[in-house]
């Protein structure tokens, strides 16, 4: 007879609250030994220096996970100014130092210049493979990864501190592959002074936010009872910016059983005003999410069925 606990049928997400110390896995394992669910996983990975908002997907959930991937994430962070450190954060050898300290108008009239679209070298200490090994373990092993800078987005930048002569603290939101390490090493070297990463919370993914979160330790003192799936948030969170449509009920059976449906006829014109070609949408009925489709040709072809 198998000793193994039965999963449990737990579709949704968790908007975790990150404790220092453990890796985005530990969180997850820890979150799975608590939850039991079918399936786990999670929508962007935080560091162990880093703190704050880690959407889990648990059973059905885990079909959008890519889509969590690609949203926009907002940080608070601090920079320590006057030193460089070979992983771009607190936990790397010192490489520089400088007696140095820029002015909060010399900080405030650097920002700007990190706006848009830009290109972004990653840090050498990253998860990036290099020629099939990750960039990490070549600098850990003494060599220098061959990095190639890559355009990335940040959306806002803003000076929100003086902490004291040698930290200043910012927050910012920024899109998928961007590197607040990075940042805070650019920061530092546009304005003369070598930086690094002190402290890093992240305060948003996508439609998951501070007043979402748990706290592992809330969680794991909630063990199986009722009291912890009041926190399991819907599927439909992690799919905040993708257009929803209306389907009827024939039409979202056709989807659940893998089929298109045609919406060609003149009455379905305004439920396909703001789509176009090749985009991709959340199919609904009855409030309820039925598939992630796709639009092509007039047809709305179902891309992963939700069994919710």
């Amino acid at each position: 007879m198998s000793n193994k606990r039965k999963k449990n049928r737990i579709n949704g997400w968790i908007a975790l609250d990150k404790p220092l110390g453990i890796t985005s896995t530990q969180a997850v394992n820890r979150v799975k030994a608590v939850l039991n669910p079918q399936k786990i996983g999670h929508g962007g990975t935080l560091d162990p220096l880093a703190s704050g908002v880690l959407p889990i997907a648990l059973g059905e959930a885990t079909k959008t996970v890519a889509y969590m991937m690609e949203a926009t994430k907002t940080y608070r962070f601090t920079l320590r100014w006057g030193q460089a450190t070979e992983t771009d954060d607190a936990e790397g050898a010192v490489t520089e130092t400088s007696d140095r300290r820029p002015t909060q108008g010399e900080i405030e009239a650097a920002l700007p210049g990190f706006l848009g679209v830009i290109e972004q070298m990653p840090p050498a200490y990253s998860a990036i493979k290099v020629n099939g090994q990750r960039a990490y373990d070549i600098a850990r092993g003494g060599g220098t990864p061959e990095l190639q800078a890559r355009p990335v987005r940040i959306d806002t930048l803003e000076l929100l501190s003086i902490d004291d002569d040698d930290h200043a603290s910012f927050t910012c939101t920024c899109g998928k592959g961007f590197y607040i390490r990075a940042l805070a090493r650019d920061l530092g070297a546009a304005l003369g002074v070598p930086a690094h990463l002190a402290a890093l919370r992240r305060t948003r993914v996508g439609g998951f936010g501070e007043d979402d979160m748990i706290s592992l330790e809330t969680l794991e003192s909630l063990g199986h009872s009722a009291g912890a799936s009041e926190y399991v948030l819907p599927v439909e969170t992690a799919l905040d910016d993708i257009p929803a449509l209306a389907l009827t009920d024939t039409e979202a059976n056709r989807l659940r059983s893998g089929q298109s449906v045609s919406l060609l006829k003149r009455s379905n014109l305004e439920r396909l005003r703001d789509l176009e070609n090749g985009d991709v949408v959340c199919a609904m009925t009855g409030g309820r999410a039925v598939a992630l489709a796709r639009f092509e040709s007039g047809d709305i072809r179902p891309v992963r069925v939700l069994n919710l």
